[in-house]
């Protein structure tokens, strides 16, 4: 009882003496007078600053998602720079400088196309696309004198696919891929009605997008014209056709395969040199586009005794 008698005397005779004289409170009073929260606001301003600054830079970098460039500056410099385009999508009633890109871009020969803006929020997955976007090419396209200097490295003959009108870019890439299992020295696809080179056809290629040249041509029919005066013998497939297995495919050869509706147009298979069927022993009258061009593909291989 003593020790506590005199322990509370010590207490009554220096009132938190220590801690009144080493940091009183008046101090701290004072100091949140002289500035009062000034730390903290100044703090949650840079903060709040940098976060908005770092949002726009992240959208500003964020202008290319799955073979997709957009925004107006990013298009623009996309068709200025020569970059491969399949085509731009732009949200009606355009204005301004987007009218000046897509001057430039027709007279690129690029494909334009109208939609309404929501359609391009869901492709850009974002609303700062500012009304145009672009579909750009995941491997560069070539020409088809590429094709002919491939083969004659190779030291053999001529074997090209033409596509009339392939829509699906799951069929693209898997005609792709069965061009580069069989030996096809490329793909020529036309400019306008037709899958271009996307990202989807790269997967569905297993990768055989980057070993097989595609070249994108304003007119098949002309191109069709081109070949043969090379010297290149040009086959349709089409249901009217000889079959296959008695027609030679030896030699120089291009095949020309239809799009997933229509088949090969009309005009395309006039000017053909030959028109090619597979026999259909079933109740269904038809292939697959892809599963089609892969058959006619390996009759040729089997024919050149590859």
């Amino acid at each position: 009882m003593e020790k506590k008698k005199q322990f509370n005397k010590d207490r009554q005779g220096k009132p938190f003496a220590g801690k009144a004289k080493d940091k009183p409170f008046a101090s701290k009073s004072k100091d949140r007078e002289d500035k009062p929260f000034a730390g903290k606001s100044k703090d949650r301003e840079d903060r709040s600053f940098a976060s908005r600054t770092r949002d726009k830079d992240f959208h500003e970098e964020r202008r290319e998602v799955e073979g997709i460039v957009y925004g107006r500056n990013p298009v623009a410099e996309a068709v200025k720079s020569g970059r491969q385009i399949d085509k731009i999508v732009v949200a009606k009633e355009t204005e301004g400088s987007i009218n000046k890109i897509l001057g430039e871009a027709k007279e690129k020969g690029i494909q334009i196309r109208f939609v309404d803006r929501a359609a391009l929020d869901k492709t850009c997955q974002s609303k700062s696309h500012q009304g145009i976007m672009a579909h750009v090419a995941p491997v560069a396209y070539r020409e088809i004198e590429d094709m002919i200097a491939l083969a004659k490295e190779k030291d053999e003959d001529i074997f090209l696919i033409l596509l009339d009108g392939m829509e699906d870019p799951h069929n693209l890439g898997a005609i792709i891929r069965s061009a580069d299992a069989a030996g096809a020295h490329g793909v020529i696809i036309p400019n306008r009605r037709a899958v271009g080179l996307t990202e989807t056809v790269a997967k569905a290629s297993a990768g055989a997008i980057e070993y097989v040249p595609v070249a994108k041509v304003a007119n098949i029919t002309q191109t069709i014209e081109k070949l043969k005066k090379m010297g290149i013998w040009v086959g349709a497939v089409d249901m009217d056709g000889e079959e296959f297995t008695k027609r030679d495919l030896k030699g120089n050869i291009a095949l020309v395969i239809g799009g997933e509706g229509q088949g090969v147009g009309k005009l395309v298979k006039e000017t053909c040199d030959f028109v090619v069927s597979m026999p259909m022993k079933g109740k269904v009258t038809s292939l697959n586009a892809s599963n089609a061009a892969a058959v006619m593909m390996y009759e040729v291989v089997r024919q050149r005794g590859v």
